[in-house]
């Protein structure tokens, strides 16, 4: 039915507590008027429940009894109705162009305050709000208006500066469908640096920690880096990779975003500064089966300080992406890049969601998106899934077929 600006409407607005039938009893009233639905938002937090119909095509007889019957069968349980008469749909609003999502652990007011200030200030529109998960809390805005174009540089700079996280992603139907996602592994995906482990063995992991340091800070080659930590390891023997395989920690949420993205129909690969001795059996695990990481030099069952072959550097990672996404026939639009350090920096630029996680601060300050939260899952919440969604998927999954 085609509403205009002069189309008598009925905006009724219930309040209160959730009760179950509410929904049957107020429908059914509004079918026996054959009234016109144009509209309808329900919002419940807490058990607190807030429900709008935006009604058409009443008389004025209709619309008096119409409500009148809403007030006497709300007041019967203890919630509240309140009508307003108009003309139009007031409440349309232009599409979406983007979302916002603002992650917090906690989150705080001031932090909301600092986004919408945001909002206010380049004439954007929040159109929709709501929650995606409570760890950390995640809220969405939808929103429209005359300049989302500069919301990611503007929302990064306050983010950092007040201390929460928070994204933008295109709205609409781009951010539906399947994606390649590629995540680094030290200290991402697992919250170890393997070369530190094995440095340990040789009884150096402190030095080389400083190298690995001030590689994934940027300040020096990432090639050249490597070749120096893996001279550190020349003479070790090949069985301490296994033992070093076996000590890795995988981060918080890493197991539920591998398999909530395999669930989706995801591919997940694994692009690594690190070594294939130890990152294959890492992806066998987690049913991941693309890898690209560098490989140790062994002869006699010993390390001889050497890596075989080309480094998978920053230049190299970002190489890989751009393989792996024509492989699976993806544009760099519909890919996801997680990564923590420097030589991350090249493949976070190109893909389509860059997700600083944890990193340094010089890679979070060249991110369009960081994530400082201890939980890799947090990633979902950017993809556009809730927690309720995960749950439930872990749910199903645990459940007998």
């Amino acid at each position: 039915m085609p509403v205009d600006a002069n189309t008598p409407t009925l905006l009724i607005t219930v309040t209160g507590r959730e009760r179950t039938g509410l929904r049957r009893a107020l429908f059914a009233e509004v079918a026996r008027h054959d009234a016109v639905i144009l509209d309808i938002e329900q919002l419940i937090v807490r058990g607190s429940m807030t429900l709008t119909f935006l009604l058409t095509d009443l008389d004025a007889d209709a619309e008096a009894h119409l409500t009148g019957r809403f007030k006497e069968l709300c007041e019967k349980i203890g919630l509240q109705v309140h009508a307003e008469h108009g003309t139009g749909d007031l409440h349309r609003v232009d599409p979406a162009r983007a979302i916002v999502t603002v992650l917090g652990d906690p989150l705080r007011a001031s932090h909301v305050a600092r986004v919408t200030g945001v909002f206010t200030a380049l004439g954007v529109h929040a159109n929709h709000i709501r929650r995606l998960s409570t760890q950390p809390t995640t809220i969405q805005f939808y929103v429209s208006g005359s300049d989302v174009s500069a919301l990611r540089p503007a929302l990064a700079k306050v983010a950092a500066e007040a201390g929460f996280d928070v994204s933008v992603s295109p709205a609409g139907l781009r951010r539906f469908g399947r994606r390649l996602v590629v995540m680094d592994v030290d200290s991402t995906l697992i919250r170890d640096e393997v070369i530190e482990l094995l440095a340990a063995h040789a009884g150096r992991e402190r030095e080389v920690a400083a190298v690995t340091l001030r590689a994934m800070c940027g300040e020096l080659d990432f090639a050249a880096s490597l070749h120096e930590r893996v001279r550190a390891l020349a003479g070790l023997p090949e069985s301490v990779i296994g033992e070093v395989s076996a000590r890795l920690r995988l981060t918080p949420g890493a197991s539920t975003l591998v398999r909530t993205l395999h669930a989706l129909g995801d591919t997940v690969a694994l692009v690594s500064g690190g070594f294939t001795e130890v990152v294959e059996p890492l992806a066998a695990q987690l049913g991941i089966t693309r890898v690209y990481a560098n490989r140790l030099e062994i002869a006699d069952g010993v390390l001889t300080g050497r890596v075989l072959g080309h480094v998978v550097d920053r230049a190299a990672k970002a190489a890989a992406l751009r393989e792996l996404a024509a492989e699976e026939g993806l544009p760099l639009e519909r890919t996801v890049a997680i990564g923590d350090g420097a030589n991350d920096l090249d493949m976070l630029a190109i893909a389509g969601l860059g997700i600083a996680f944890n990193a340094k601060p010089a890679v979070r300050a060249a991110a369009a998106t960081a994530l400082n939260v201890p939980n890799l899952d947090a990633v979902l919440s950017l993809l556009d899934i809730s927690r309720d969604e995960i749950q439930a998927s872990e749910r199903e999954a645990a459940s007998p077929v």
